[in-house]
């Protein structure tokens, strides 16, 4: 079931939405959705975000560079 949401907008974001609707056709509403999910996607927990390929060594140990149990002599003769 579709759900309404009314919000009060400020000169800048109603301009700022204006010309979005011009710019791209759609509706006040898909433009609502489109940006909360963007939003949502923007404001995901750091832990669900993974980087691949960085760090990658031939030792193929993976938390070489965050785990400290594996930099206690980094440094050291």
């Amino acid at each position: 079931m579709a759900r309404v949401v009314q919000a009060r907008l400020d000169d800048e974001t109603d301009r700022i939405l204006k010309d979005l609707r011009r710019r791209t056709g759609l509706s006040d509403s898909e433009l609502v959705r489109r940006g909360v999910r963007s939003l949502a996607a923007l404001s995901q927990p750091a832990s669900s975000i993974r980087f691949v390929g960085i760090g990658r060594f031939s030792s193929h140990v993976r938390d070489l560079g965050s785990n400290e149990a594996h930099l206690a002599a980094f440094g050291r003769k």
